[in-house]
């Protein structure tokens, strides 16, 4: 899978035949509805609070700045979400189309990649403030507005303090030996805009990472970039999906999984398949980070008719596809097999200031720990 359109370093395309009269009025009314989710996260605390802190007080000021964290919609953009997805499902897919996007979906990905290769996603370096286990496992690492001459002097060779005494994070990340690799293994790496920010972050030598995708397109041009160094990273092809996991990996060998807009690609029948994969490739005690779609994000509100495959699924008008999730369903899905330990919604309120225009989006993050031993899944949440 091919991480999805949220990192753009563009604005994404909008359907072709809508006119720009239609692109404006759903972007001043859109709304991130969601009914079905709290605004909490999963042990009932304030939603990832390094997901910001710029909060809208009073709604006079909302134009004084561009984006604006955890804003309720309003009741004006909940009924427009709601006339929005009863007009998706009075006119989805067409039955005898359906097939086709759902028969070779990562051929859509292909032709996303061999047309736009690396200029369409923004570098993830968000990565973190949102997912420190991905670094703080090491302090072998530099910031991304670090400059590089001044880093020069230090060793890549040789682990940092915290890595030398062979102490671990306290967030949870399991010790690593001097001698052994840390594994992360990015699932829908897209064109790299997460693995090469983390390879050029983190100078630790025992940093290995995964990068994989099932858009062979996508793979080429990760192999293409001049940061693509194959005593540190592997890309390959791989399908989320398939009932096999990926030869280049070792069952229970990966540390941190890195799931980034991808799971939203999957058709809801293989979402069984991809966490029983994920679960197999983790180590006991590793990590899967999780980003994607929430129900209802300006992006679903966005689609026109015809773009319904299935309940909350649809079709861009690239054809590729997406899901908008809700917070229960993710506990559903992963917490059969793992231990929840976040499970929240990143709102966000996007504004243009010229036009005065409001955007809601909506966010999920969570983290799923795979079990260490048989009897810790006693503690998994639904």
């Amino acid at each position: 899978m091919s991480g999805a359109y949220s990192d753009l370093s563009i604005t994404p395309p909008a359907d072709s035949e809508q006119t720009e009269s239609q692109q404006k009025k759903q972007a001043s009314s859109a709304a991130d509805v969601s009914q079905s989710i709290t605004t909490q996260g999963q042990d009932g605390s304030p939603a990832g609070g390094t997901f910001g802190a710029r909060m809208l007080s009073s709604d006079r000021n909302v134009f004084e700045h561009n984006a604006w964290d955890h804003v309720e919609p309003d009741s004006e953009h909940y009924e427009y979400a709601e006339q929005q997805i009863r007009m998706h499902r009075e006119h989805p897919v067409p039955e005898a189309e359906r097939e086709l996007y759902n028969a070779k979906p990562a051929s859509f990905w292909d032709s996303f990649y061999a047309n736009n290769q690396n200029k369409f996603f923004k570098d993830r370096h968000w990565l973190r403030v949102e997912f420190s286990e991905l670094f703080t496992w090491t302090d072998d690492r530099i910031s991304a507005n670090e400059n590089s001459d001044s880093s020069k002097d230090r060793s890549s060779t040789e682990p940092a303090s915290a890595a030398k005494n062979g102490t671990a994070s306290a967030l949870g990340v399991s010790n690593v030996p001097l001698d052994s690799k840390f594994r992360i293994m990015e699932v829908g790496c897209g064109a790299g805009n997460a693995v090469f920010p983390m390879l050029a972050d983190i100078r630790d030598p025992r940093l290995f990472v995964y990068a994989c995708d099932y858009s062979k397109t996508a793979i080429d041009v990760v192999k293409a970039n001049e940061a693509y160094d194959t005593s540190r990273c592997k890309a390959f092809v791989w399908d989320l999906s398939s009932t096999d996991i990926p030869e280049d990996v070792e069952p229970e060998s990966v540390d941190i999984m890195l799931m980034i807009f991808v799971f939203s690609a999957l058709h809801p029948d293989q979402w069984s398949q991809a966490v029983d994969n994920a679960y197999r490739v983790l180590k006991p005690g590793g990590i899967l980070l999780f980003r994607d779609y929430g129900r209802n994000d300006l992006t679903q509100l966005r689609f026109k008719k015809s773009r319904l495959l299935d309940s909350n699924f649809y079709i861009r008008g690239d054809g590729t596809r997406v899901y908008f999730f809700t917070n229960e369903e993710l506990g559903d899905i992963f917490g059969k097999k793992f231990i929840i330990e976040q499970n929240a919604i990143d709102r966000r309120l996007l504004v243009n200031r010229k036009r005065e225009l409001k955007m809601y989006r909506v966010w999920l993050q969570a983290k799923f720990r795979k079990p260490v031993i048989a009897t810790d899944r006693d503690q998994i949440s639904a």
